[in-house]
């Protein structure tokens, strides 16, 4: 007699880890990392860092989890779980950061790591303590992949990024100073000067520099879109995909989760990360 198809047993999918924080909105942190990698075939798992009161209108407060059940998150589900790769989003505090950092060095082994560098919020609330600057800083040499914006590129570095050629070469020293490949998202900042209508990041492995253009899309629903492309692109790297292959499919599906935004909110509104799911 033939298996019954609904108790056969299927593969399992590829595991997902988000350490980050908690976005009350579900548009951002570790909600949307768990609906990304939902739309894209992954298990997703967590290590929540910080719990936040906000919506998209602004952040009210924020509240960092003990350092030791961060690392104890990271630890257990590790242990338990084939995780294939991870993503950081919000660290919050130089002791939290030190706690991940030592928590992933010591169990992590190859598993690739894409860092997000969250300091300020679309809001302009503070994600990161000020005295936690030093402390991403040094974290960002243990990542596959960091993803920082210009803005958050710019306190790294320490000086200003305002045109294409700069932006080149910032992705290039970023590279040198933290030994991992870089994305650096432009953002809208130059599209309206040097590639109008365009939104361009810059990809470069050591070797490699690349241009990745998306055309600008006339919105407000753009909260948690940093969370969503990195946490698309932990996907990819966790389903086995090139670091480009794996970057470019996180680009078309962040493009496809705003363009199909829900219009939820009165402020900076979610996305929609189901967006190519026919349920």
């Amino acid at each position: 007699m033939p298996e019954n198809s609904l108790t056969a047993k299927k593969p399992a999918p590829p595991v997902a880890l988000s350490i980050a924080g908690s976005d009350s909105s579900g548009g951002a942190g570790i909600q949307a990392d768990l609906k990304t990698f939902q739309a894209l075939g992954c298990f997703g798992t967590t290590a929540i860092t910080a719990i936040t009161c906000q919506n998209t209108t602004g952040v009210s407060a924020v509240q960092g989890i003990d350092p030791g059940i961060v690392a104890g998150q990271i630890r257990d589900v590790l242990a338990d779980f084939p995780v294939a790769a991870a993503k950081t989003g919000m660290l919050f505090s130089a002791e939290i950061i030190a706690a991940v950092s030592e928590a992933w060095r010591t169990t992590a082994g190859q598993i690739p790591l894409v860092v997000d560098p969250v300091m300020v919020a679309t809001s302009g609330h503070r994600l990161l303590e000020t005295t936690a600057e030093a402390a991403l800083i040094a974290f960002l040499q243990q990542a596959t992949l960091i993803t920082p914006n210009l803005p958050e590129a710019e306190v790294i570095l320490e000086r200003s990024i305002q045109s294409m050629t700069d932006m080149h070469a910032a992705a290039r020293e970023l590279q040198k100073q933290t030994r991992a490949s870089v994305l650096l998202k432009g953002g809208h900042r130059l599209q309206s000067g040097e590639r109008p209508g365009e939104a361009v990041d810059i990809l470069f492995d050591g070797s490699n520099i690349e241009e990745i253009a998306r055309p600008v899309l006339s919105t407000n629903s753009t909260h948690g879109t940093g969370c969503t492309l990195s946490a698309a692109i932990a996907a990819g790297l966790s389903q086995g995909q090139s670091l480009i292959t794996a970057v470019h499919a996180a680009r078309d599906y962040l493009h496809g989760a705003v363009q199909h935004a829900p219009g939820l909110g009165a402020g900076s509104g979610p996305l929609n990360h189901m967006w190519n799911s026919s349920s």
